[in-house]
C-alpha cells in the first residue's frame, strides 16, 4: 500500500472545496371560483349556469385530485448523487481489481476538488482491497478476511478515511444535506471495519455507531438514498450475529441492535437503487449470507453477477468458487479457482496470498 503514496505530498493526499447540488420540486394546485355579480337573475337561467360551472369546477378538482392521487401512488424513486463524472470509472478500477490505476484517478479528484470527501473515500476503498486481499484465509470452506495485525503502514488507510468524514462534517456545519452525512457515516464506517479486522473491538464499535447515526441522518433528510442503506444493512446483519457474551456487553455500551432480515431487505434496496454501493452491498451480503446463514445457493445468485461483470477481480472468483464447492458442484469451483490462478495483482504481498488461497481451495476441493 506505501507503494500508492508515491509522488503525492501528505499536503497534497489530504488537505480540504466541494459544491453540492440541492433540487427543489413544488407543486401548486389551482382551483376556479364562482363569482357573483349582484345582478337580478332569472331562476331558470340561474340554476342551469349553477349546474354548468359546478360540473366545470367539479371536473377540474377531480382532475386535479387524481393527478396528486397518481403521484401518491407512483413508487419513490432513488435520489442521484451529485457524483463527478469519473466516479463510475475509479468504482470500475477497483472492482476489476486495477488498484494503482483507482488510486491514480481518487488522487486526480482529490486534487481537482479538495474539500470534497470522495476523492478520499474512493482512495480508502481501494486500500482497502489491498487489506482484505493481504488478510484473507481459508477456513471452514471459504476465503474470508478474518483478522489483521495492527500494522503502521494502515495509518494512511485511516487518515483517508478520518479525512473524508472531516470534510463532511465541515460543509454540514455551513449547510446540512442527506449527502454529506451519509460520507461522514461512509468515513466512519471505513474506520469501523478495519478496526473489527484489527480486533480494536471497541474502537469498531464506537466507529459503527457514529457511521448508523450519520447515515439515519441522511435517510431522515431524505428517505430515497439507497446507498445509505447499505451501511444501516450491515450494521443490522452484523449486530444481530452477535454471540451472547457480546450481545451483553453491547447492551452495556449503549450499542443499538439491529435485525439480519431488515439488514438483509436493506442491503438488496442498495444492490437495487444505490450508486456508490450496489457492488459493496452485493459482495457482503453474499458472504454473510454463505458464513452466517449458509444459504449457498441465494449467496451464489447474488455474488455471480460480479464474478461475471468483474472477471479480473480474484476475491469475487473465489467467493464464487467456494460456494460452487459447497454445493457439490466441482467442476465449476475448480474453473473458478483456476480462473483466480490466471489473474495477478501488482501488490506483491497479495498476489502470494492469492496463490496460496487457490493452492488450499483447490486441495480442499478434493478432499470433498
Amino acid at each position: 500500500m506505501s507503494g500508492y503514496a508515491e509522488g503525492f505530498s501528505e499536503s497534497q493526499l489530504l488537505s480540504p472545496n466541494a459544491a453540492f447540488l440541492q433540487n427543489h420540486f413544488g407543486l401548486q394546485l389551482f382551483s376556479n371560483s364562482l363569482n357573483s355579480s349582484g345582478v337580478e337573475l332569472d331562476p331558470a337561467a340561474f340554476f342551469w349556469d349553477f349546474q354548468m360551472n359546478f360540473a366545470r369546477t367539479f371536473r377540474s378538482t377531480r382532475l386535479a385530485c387524481l393527478f396528486v392521487l397518481s403521484l401518491l401512488a407512483m413508487p419513490a424513486r432513488a435520489s442521484h448523487l451529485p457524483l463527478p463524472p469519473e466516479t463510475s470509472s475509479i468504482l470500475d478500477k477497483i472492482y476489476s481489481f486495477d488498484l494503482d490505476g483507482a488510486v491514480v484517478a481518487s488522487r486526480r479528484m482529490q486534487l481537482e476538488q479538495p474539500e470534497y470527501p470522495l476523492g478520499y473515500l474512493l482512495q480508502a476503498e481501494a486500500f482497502w482491497w489491498e487489506i482484505w486481499c493481504e488478510s484473507a484465509d481459508f477456513k471452514y470452506g471459504m476465503t474470508d478476511a478474518r483478522r489483521r495485525p495492527k500494522l503502521e503502514a494502515d495509518q494512511l488507510y485511516f487518515r483517508l478515511a478520518a479525512k473524508a468524514s472531516a470534510l463532511a462534517e465541515a460543509q454540514i456545519k455551513r449547510q446540512e444535506t442527506a449527502e454529506m452525512q451519509f460520507y461522514a457515516g461512509m468515513g466512519e464506517a471505513a474506520a469501523a471495519r478495519l478496526y473489527g479486522l484489527r480486533g480494536e473491538n471497541r474502537n469498531a464499535a464506537r466507529a459503527g455507531v457514529r457511521a448508523r447515526e450519520h447515515f439515519l441522518r441522511a435517510k431522515a433528510l431524505d428517505p430515497t438514498l439507497a446507498d445509505a442503506d447499505a451501511g444501516l444493512g450491515l450494521y443490522d446483519y452484523y449486530v444481530d450475529t452477535l454471540s451472547a457474551m457480546a450481545r451483553i456487553l453491547r447492551f452495556f455500551m449503549g450499542i443499538p441492535g439491529g435485525s439480519k432480515q431488515e439488514g438483509v431487505r436493506l442491503l438488496e434496496h442498495a444492490i437495487s437503487e444505490g450508486e456508490l454501493t450496489p457492488n459493496l452491498a452485493r459482495f457482503y451480503l453474499a458472504l454473510n449470507l454463505h458464513r452466517y446463514d449458509l444459504r449457498y445457493e441465494q449467496a451464489l445468485a447474488v455474488i455471480s453477477p460480479l464474478a461475471d461483470k468483474y472477471s479480473t477481480n480474484p476475491l469475487f472468483q473465489l467467493a464464487r468458487g467456494d460456494l460452487y464447492a459447497k454445493l457439490g458442484r466441482k467442476r465449476q469451483a475448480l474453473a473458478s479457482y483456476r480462473a483466480t490462478s490466471a489473474l495477478t495483482a501488482a501488490n506483491a504481498p497479495c498476489q502470494a496470498r492469492l496463490e496460496e488461497l487457490v493452492r488450499v481451495s483447490t486441495a480442499a476441493l478434493g478432499a470433498l
